[in-house]
């Protein structure tokens, strides 16, 4: 016995999913330019901050960017009919 109430998704769903792969992609760059910041220590903000940090967030954005978009879109993809 199913317990989904919708079986068929709305049709802003896809909308919706394309939007949110598009924020991770965004977070992920977002992250990588704060971690070159931080490593650079250029940024007179950012000086007190070790330079590791600046390496964590590097390698957290590029995975964000890279791989958990196409994560999302494997396991929300429709299924065959």
């Amino acid at each position: 016995m199913s317990l989904d109430r919708n079986p068929d998704p709305a049709p802003n769903s896809a909308a919706a999913r394309f939007a949110i792969i598009q924020i991770v992609r965004f977070s992920g760059v977002a992250l990588v330019l704060l971690g070159l910041a931080i490593q650079s220590g250029r940024v007179a903000a950012l000086a007190g901050i070790p330079a590791w940090i600046g390496y964590v967030l590097i390698a957290v954005g590029l995975i964000d960017t890279f791989v958990a978009p196409a994560v999302l879109a494997r396991r929300w993809r429709t299924p065959p009919q």
